[in-house]
């Protein structure tokens, strides 16, 4: 039975809202920017892997949004350029890639499905924070350490806690009887 507009769109909100709040919920904090928090992407991919693209497209942009009221970490360097790098690599380039998780899992079937999508979403995210390591974030790595190793470790840091938790929860999720649009 084909979902209502109404119904998607209440779905997707609860998602949203979800997410945000799941995102308020830290357990490892970095001093510039970069958390571990407790199953915050979820509910984005979530969206991502049982509603078509446009919706989870549209979800992760509202989640963006979002993620820059709540959590926005301005550059070491003053300047239209810098910011302008933050906003596209630390959010919009970041957070959006959450949205196209269904799409890089899609020839495969299962846990399978959520675990490979999950997992090559939050590799673009980590590649994000990473070119925005080396390029916005790099003059405040330690003397005489490489900057491209100082973004690695620090984005790194956080990003493999969000991975592992991300992957936890996905796995325990297949295990609910959910089908393609959404809950039941």
């Amino acid at each position: 039975m084909k979902k209502s507009m109404t119904a998607s769109l209440a779905e997707c909100s609860l998602m949203l809202a979800l997410a945000v709040i799941l995102s308020l919920i830290t357990v490892y904090q970095l001093p510039y920017g970069g958390s571990i928090t407790l199953f915050s992407m979820v509910p984005i991919l979530y969206v991502s892997f049982f509603y078509p693209l446009r919706w989870a497209a549209l979800t992760a942009a509202a989640f963006v949004l979002l993620q820059m009221l709540f959590a926005f970490y301005p550059p070491p360097a003053q300047g239209i350029g810098m910011f302008a790098a933050v906003v596209m690599l630390d959010y919009l380039l970041a957070f959006g890639v959450l949205g196209f998780a269904g799409c890089f899992g899609r020839l495969l079937q299962g846990v399978k499905r959520l675990l490979i999508g999950g997992s090559l979403a939050l590799i673009g995210r980590f590649l994000c924070h990473f070119v925005s390591g080396i390029f916005v974030w790099g003059a405040l790595a330690p003397e005489g350490q490489p900057v491209a190793l100082y973004s690695f470790l620090y984005n790194g840091s956080f990003m493999l806690g969000e991975w592992l938790l991300t992957m936890a929860a996905l796995a325990a999720l297949h295990k609910l009887p959910i089908k393609k649009g959404g809950l039941p």
